[in-house]
């Protein structure tokens, strides 16, 4: 698959045919199966808010800029795991209110997003769902730099 490819799958595909996209790429690289079995579920995280968000015309940024499409570099923005954490208090938030807040998109089009998956994986990384303020281990975001780095190879076609 080329880079191009990718870039399409992003902008339209469902999430199954990015996630098998990504997966066929990890089994092909020579990372450590450590770090293969760690990326996939975060990308399954990030996508399980970003695809719905796409399909509302609502893309945004960690700084809650608009974005008229999903792009690799958007999706890489997503990939920390404090802007993640973000998000998910966002989404939160715009669940709660019945429209998207805390960005810089004034719309009333928008449609409550299930935040199930993103949450047990945040969970998974004693990221506390109930109290944004309250900060998760250091190490647990060194280990999202570390999955990023590999997430990036895939998505700029490098593996």
């Amino acid at each position: 698959m080329t880079v191009h490819s990718m870039e399409t799958l992003l902008k339209s595909a469902e999430t199954s045919m990015i996630l098998g996209s990504i997966s066929a790429r990890l089994e092909r690289s020579d990372e450590a199966p450590f770090w293969k079995q760690k990326s996939l579920p975060l990308c399954e995280a990030i996508l399980s808010v970003l695809i719905p968000l796409r399909e509302q015309h609502l893309l945004f940024d960690p700084e809650g800029n608009p974005h008229a499409e999903l792009s690799s570099e958007l999706f890489l923005r997503w990939c920390d795991l404090y802007s993640l954490k973000i998000l998910a208090f966002t989404l939160a938030k715009s669940n709660e209110l019945g429209k998207l807040s805390r960005t810089n998109i004034t719309t009333d089009a928008y449609q409550p997003i299930d935040l199930e998956i993103l949450g047990k994986y945040l969970s998974s990384y004693s990221v506390n769902l109930e109290n944004e303020m309250v900060d998760f281990p250091k190490t647990n975001y060194n280990l999202h730099i570390g999955m990023a780095s590999l997430i990036t190879k895939i998505l700029k076609g490098k593996i």
